[in-house]
């Protein structure tokens, strides 16, 4: 992966024009100093009427959308899933004067790319794009997703979703003289995700691989999904990031990369208490216990409810496996 990331960056990299008969090469045009902001939006109620162990109601996690911009040109990362949330991304991109050139989405899940059409019908001319994987989970969140849970979980809030991703250049975007890259980073807590790497900044944009100040969702994580995510944040983490992005965070928290081996030791302990076959409230308080001031709860009681049934099911079965991910949820 390594490997490939630096051929890529080297491929990537401005060259020297030459006119015929010119003695000596034009100099390339150095890049813009990229910056960077992000908006969390907050989590919806679920109108399905699902309740946390306490009685208290269910709600999605706050999700972020970064704003990744040169003098001129912008490139949104994971636009989120409702009409309001998205309204809120779109004023914000609005207020910052930046000319939209790039949408990106990081993975397949709704909750980071139902209001690409919303923001593509604000900023004409925007292209959106993520990886060929992604934009499979796309399709189904767009069909099966919406049918068995978010218009249960959230009627009438959610817009046309159709799949408007390209698939992301094999050379990564450029940004007034800078490249951003793809990199694909397998399971985390689902299928096929990746991150958005800004080498110029050393900023990662890591989607739903590293959470920061939120209760992780694990619900996708049997058939060794958890392991598997364990190897996707080394992979992160091997890109030596200065600042990790977070898609669901505490807005309160800096973009620090011990983000990273934050969810990573989240993870180990998740897996340690499952490994003791617990009943899901037995598992619901020992993790709140270890993580009394982390955000929204209600992924980590559906979570172990959902993985803990999986394990029942896979011993009665012998195979002692998961039983595949649930591509058809909402965080």
């Amino acid at each position: 992966m390594l490997k490939y990331l630096v051929r890529t960056l080297l491929a990537a990299m401005p060259l020297s024009v030459a006119t015929a008969g010119a003695q000596s090469p034009l100099p390339a045009v150095p890049p813009t100093k990229l910056r960077y902001e992000t908006l969390v939006t907050d989590g919806l109620p679920r109108a399905s009427g699902a309740k946390l162990p306490n009685g208290d109601p269910i709600f999605s996690s706050p999700t972020t959308s970064i704003l990744i911009y040169g003098n001129t040109d912008a490139l949104l990362v994971d636009p989120p899933m409702s009409t309001g949330q998205t309204q809120q991304v779109i004023d914000w991109i609005a207020h910052s004067g930046k000319h939209l050139k790039y949408i990106y989405s990081t993975h397949g899940h709704g909750d980071h790319w139902f209001g690409t059409r919303q923001v593509t019908e604000a900023f004409p001319g925007a292209k959106a794009y993520a990886t060929p994987d992604s934009i499979k989970l796309m399709q189904l969140q767009a069909t099966v997703g919406r049918q068995k849970v978010f218009d249960v979980d959230f009627p009438g809030q959610i817009g046309g979703t159709p799949i408007l991703a390209q698939p992301m250049p094999a050379g990564g975007l450029d940004l007034e003289g800078n490249t951003i890259l793809a990199v694909d980073v397998g399971h985390t807590d689902t299928d096929d995700t990746t991150v958005l790497f800004v080498p110029s900044l050393r900023l990662v944009a890591a989607g739903d691989s590293v959470y920061n100040g939120v209760h992780q969702y694990l619900l996708e994580g049997g058939k060794g999904g958890l392991d598997a995510w364990l190897a996707a944040l080394d992979k992160v983490e091997s890109l030596n990031p200065q600042i990790v992005i977070s898609g669901h965070k505490n807005r309160a928290l800096p973009d620090d990369p011990r983000a990273i081996a934050e969810t990573r030791q989240y993870i180990l302990n998740a897996k340690r208490i499952l490994a003791t076959h617990p009943d899901p409230l037995s598992y619901y308080n020992q993790m709140l216990a270890l993580y009394p001031t982390l955000l929204n709860p209600g992924p980590l009681w559906y979570s172990g409810v959902g993985l803990l049934k999986q394990s029942t099911q896979s011993q009665s079965n012998g195979n002692g496996k998961g039983s595949g991910t649930a591509t058809a949820t909402a965080k």
